[in-house]
């Protein structure tokens, strides 16, 4: 892993480009984060970093927290999370990552925890169809209906669809690009959307997905066909009405 930061999500909102094209991007407040330990092949077995983002006051930690921040210097952070960063051995206790450590271009995965939606029924929560609205149906439309076996195994198999408590789980969006980034406060805008409502913690990370690169003649032209750069067909009518 190259580099990852700890930020909250601020919002969604929109940018334009050089050639005054609309971009839907997430604005995410990354940082400043701590390192709050370090972890060495020598001690631990492995290579990494704990970084700590968001202050909280020393009221609302445990005897074990508390102990363990003030270890690093008595930086008293919220959340905490581990990286196993490539540049780990060069970091030392106390040290500051901020929102530059990321630059416009850059390949990122966003972690968060998704909206919560409360207890739902299967139909909300799985996309299971509704029954019939006609005659005899009854107040059973958006009911599952029927799913245990025969006398074996006269029962319902776990991972059956059913209802029950829907989001707050852990969701992760790979392969988003970093669109723009303001070192002076500390925001970094990602194209698109990512989990979590505002003000969630979320984790950003170098992206685990291979970019490819396009080279040669290749290089810049789209495969879309509704786009410009793809219209190399004369027999397309696209084409022709350029």
């Amino acid at each position: 892993m190259e580099k990852a930061i700890i930020g909250k999500k601020v919002g969604m909102t929109q940018i334009f480009d050089e050639a005054g094209k609309v971009i839907p991007v997430t604005v995410i407040e990354a940082g400043p984060c701590t390192v709050i330990q370090k972890k060495t092949v020598e001690k631990d077995g492995y290579s990494a970093v704990q970084l700590g983002f968001q202050d909280v006051p020393e009221r609302k930690l445990t005897k074990p927290e508390l102990g363990h921040l003030k270890k690093a210097g008595g930086a008293l952070k919220k959340v905490l999370k581990e990286f196993k960063l490539n540049n780990a051995d060069s970091l030392n206790v106390g040290d500051v990552i901020k929102a530059d450590t990321f630059a416009a271009g850059d390949h990122v995965d966003v972690t968060g925890i998704s909206k919560g939606k409360g207890y739902a029924g299967v139909v909300k929560r799985h996309n299971a169809h509704v029954m019939r609205n006609t005659h005899g149906g009854g107040p059973i439309h958006r009911h599952p209906g029927s799913m245990g076996s025969s006398t074996d195994p006269s029962r319902v198999l776990p991972g059956k669809i059913g209802a029950g408590h829907m989001g707050v789980d852990q969701v992760t969006i790979e392969n988003l690009d970093v669109v723009k980034v303001d070192p002076e406060y500390n925001l970094i805008a990602i194209r698109g959307a990512v989990p979590g409502p505002k003000g969630g913690v979320v984790i950003i990370r170098s992206t685990v997905k291979h970019i490819a690169e396009k080279k040669g003649p290749a290089a810049g032209v789209s495969v879309n066909p509704q786009k410009a750069s793809a219209r190399v067909n004369p027999q397309k009518a696209s084409a022709r009405n350029k």
